[in-house]
């Protein structure tokens, strides 16, 4: 019967996402068309692009981790993932240089909130950013549509304004990938990606171990990773008031898509 198969051209295959939802929305060719004009624009003048998002969070121990790595025996881990037993959760935020092809990954130890996202950007700025682009006045990001960073948060934009525009005198943009789109977003397949791959079947024993693999991802496109940590908590559920949201659009803070 196996021979028969493999006659016909059947083998074993697993399951290829392809097929788009109906429900996307008819607007979101569009969103693509004014998100590209963006780039375009910012391109031209020399302006920095970057695309941001949070990496799958972490449990730094003596856990599983997916993929294989070479070596003479099996890397011995524990049998069960419990939180309980890992020295702490990582939570990666990633800043890609769309131009320069350079990340930035800062990781915190606490949780995924829009502070803590824009904290890491105003710390890219500082550390980075404006010294690769003394003389820019605007920022563009590219940002997937939820998470810590996405369109309908009102701490997002009020933190930006806050940590990143009014220090600095940028003016900053925000340009927000569609629902379910997250895999155009550069910094997924030109930076996370790899970063998967460097530490495939790699068990993340310590913070240091993380961080060294971050900073040893390299592709042969020139690819270059620095990564850090990011100290303090960031608390949950922080509302922004209608007043303060007021005061934050006078501002001038401009969100896109």
């Amino acid at each position: 019967m196996g021979r028969l198969l493999r006659k016909l051209g059947y083998s074993l295959r697993v399951n290829v996402k392809k097929h788009e939802a109906s429900s996307a929305h008819p607007d979101r060719q569009q969103q693509f068309e004014v998100i590209e004009s963006h780039k375009q624009a910012f391109q031209v003048v020399g302006w920095p692009i970057i695309s941001v998002d949070t990496k799958k969070k972490e449990l730094i121990g003596n856990f599983k981790n997916g993929g294989q790595a070479w070596g003479q025996e099996a890397e011995v881990v524990n049998v069960h993932d419990f939180p309980h037993d890992a020295l702490m959760r990582a939570v990666p935020y990633g800043i890609y240089d769309v131009s320069n092809n350079c990340g930035s990954v800062y990781v915190g130890s606490s949780s995924a909130t829009p502070q803590f996202a824009v904290t890491a950007l105003a710390r890219w700025w500082q550390e980075e950013g404006r010294h690769r682009f003394p003389d820019a006045r605007e920022l563009l990001i590219l940002a997937d549509a939820g998470g810590s960073n996405g369109s309908r948060s009102r701490s997002f934009k009020l933190q930006l304004q806050e940590q990143l525009s009014d220090p600095y005198g940028l003016q900053v943009s925000v340009c927000h990938y569609p629902t379910g789109c997250s895999k155009w977003n550069p910094i997924e397949h030109r930076l996370f990606s790899q970063i998967s791959r460097n530490w495939a079947g790699k068990p993340l024993r310590s913070l240091q171990t993380m961080l060294n693999y971050i900073r040893g991802t390299t592709t042969q496109a020139g690819l270059t990773v620095r990564a850090a940590c990011l100290e303090g908590i960031f608390e949950k559920g922080q509302k922004v008031s209608d007043i303060v949201r007021l005061r934050h659009a006078v501002l001038g803070l401009r969100q896109t898509g």
